[in-house]
């Protein structure tokens, strides 16, 4: 390789580096702009710049703030931003879980919802409102997400169980993910058949998919698994852009443990995922459509990828519910049928666009 090539690469990889992490910023620019948006409207609208200043408020001083209502302050701080937070860890959580069912499948359609985990989710939410364990005033909330999270758990204990029969392969992941989704889906329709009219109510209530009430409780547990879940994939980034690229037998020599690799990997994202679907519902095509998007505008080095990736499915949830709650207030739409509505045209769009990557 001449002198000149070597610096003709550096150069192009210099120039993409740079392109990357402007991207990233915009990104990351763009997604707090529909944080405030989101903060700002509602029943009441609230300025941009009030809204910055009150949710500081605990780090400013009394006079910055003192012409801010003291309701405006409650009515952000318990109901607009945990949604908002919840918006952005779920979307992230998601995107980032798809990236990298993705990248260990070499398969394009894979996502966590490919897995089954969230048809078991919502099967174990179903059975606590089935057994009345979801109406208890108090606890009742817990019972439901305990239960919704249990049953994910359980449903990947039984996808990796099967894999590791079989040995853990991206086919046999899929495979098994595929046959248990119609398990567990088969389950919550006998369960929804059986149910009375208000416990049938509120299962489907349950499966649309919904970022309403969300509370302080539940961010912080589900941002807790979702931050000790993200590190997972992204420490695994170099592996992923090997599987990705070259299967299994390319990253074997490369020295990636393959078998330990893909089933580290799963088990990161089955965690993210179970952890968000608990408390919002089920909430598809996020895993699916944020990881192309990303991959169509960043390139495919999952180190840039997976944040990126989260970046986009945050801002594609974010917006979904803020159209959710916009587009026929007071009446609120819930965030899963709208993600189900942006993601179809997206996905397809990218399918048509880009036929010969997603049919590989």
């Amino acid at each position: 390789m001449t002198v000149e090539s070597r610096a003709d690469l550096s150069r192009k990889w210099s120039r993409q580096r740079t392109r990357q992490l402007l991207l990233v910023g915009l990104g990351l620019l763009v997604l707090v702009s529909a944080m405030v948006l989101s903060m700002s409207l509602g029943v009441t609208i609230m300025r941009p710049g009030v809204i910055v200043r009150a949710v500081l408020s605990p780090l400013l001083p009394s006079a910055w703030y003192a012409d801010i209502p003291a309701v405006q302050i409650a009515v952000l701080y318990n109901l607009r931003l945990p949604r908002t937070v919840m918006a952005v860890i779920g979307g992230a959580a998601l995107a980032a879980a798809g990236v990298s069912m993705q990248g260990i499948s070499r398969n394009p359609l894979v996502s966590p919802y490919t897995l089954g985990i969230s048809p078991a989710a919502a099967f174990g939410a179903s059975l606590a409102i089935l057994f009345g364990l979801a109406a208890h005033p108090a606890t009742g909330r817990f019972w439901m997400v305990g239960a919704a999270f249990v049953s994910a758990l359980t449903c990947a204990a039984l996808v990796l169980g099967l894999s590791a029969l079989r040995g853990v392969t991206s086919t046999v992941l899929i495979l098994a993910g595929v046959g248990l989704t119609y398990l567990f889906s088969a389950l919550t329709a006998t369960i929804q058949f059986v149910a009375s009219e208000q416990q049938l109510a509120a299962i489907i209530q349950w499966t649309f998919g919904s970022l309403n009430g969300r509370t302080w409780d539940e961010v912080a547990i589900a941002g807790a698994i979702v931050a000790a879940s993200l590190p997972v994939l992204q420490a695994h980034a170099p592996a992923l852009d090997a599987l990705a690229t070259g299967g299994d037998e390319v990253a074997t020599s490369l020295g990636f443990a393959v078998a330990r690799t893909r089933l580290l990997i799963t088990v990161a994202a089955v965690l993210a995922t179970a952890a968000i679907v608990s408390f919002t519902g089920v909430i598809a095509f996020v895993g699916l459509v944020a990881p192309h998007i990303a991959r169509m505008l960043i390139g495919g080095n999952h180190r840039v990828l997976i944040p990126f990736a989260a970046i986009i499915g945050a801002l594609l949830l974010l917006i979904a519910d803020l159209i959710g709650r916009l587009a026929f207030a007071p009446i609120i739409i819930p965030v899963g049928i709208v993600v189900a509505y942006l993601g179809v045209p997206l996905f397809l769009h990218l399918l048509l666009s880009r036929r010969q990557e997603m049919l590989v």
